[in-house]
């Protein structure tokens, strides 16, 4: 007797899921991307020090805007399929990034932390992606 296959979602509730991760992502990357540019001394004391503060809020806006773009998809209950794809390609490069800037010892180990939750964002945004139509939800 093999195994048995649990039943997939409803649809409804694996778009509820879908808005609820891009959401949530983009929340999450527009207070990290905002927070540099509105009180460096904080993030820096949280962070470490950093060299070039003209990059640090540069990356921070990048941030920030694809956090926005992420936030207005789920509010707005659209989303093509290059949404989802570039959420979970900014988290993915961004845990890469993190990782190998802390096994270098160039960033601080703390970034850890958001490797993780990026870790995690890219598992739910991947299950997604593969469980999700093609039109917009």
């Amino acid at each position: 007797m093999g195994a048995r296959r649990l039943p997939a979602a409803p649809l409804p509730i694996l778009r509820a899921m879908a808005r609820l991760v891009l959401f949530g992502q983009g929340v999450y990357y527009l207070v990290a991307g905002v927070w540099p540019l509105l009180h460096m001394r904080s993030f820096t004391a949280t962070t470490g020090p950093k060299v070039d503060l003209w990059l640090v809020k540069t990356v921070g806006t990048l941030i920030a805007v694809i956090g926005g773009v992420l936030t207005l998809s789920a509010l707005r209950r659209r989303s093509p399929a290059e949404v989802p794809l570039l959420a979970a390609a900014a988290a993915l490069a961004l845990a890469a990034i993190e990782v190998i800037y802390v096994r270098r010892s160039r960033i601080s180990p703390i970034y850890l932390l958001d490797a993780v939750v990026e870790g995690v964002l890219v598992l739910a945004l991947l299950i997604g992606l593969t469980r999700r139509p093609e039109e917009d939800y």
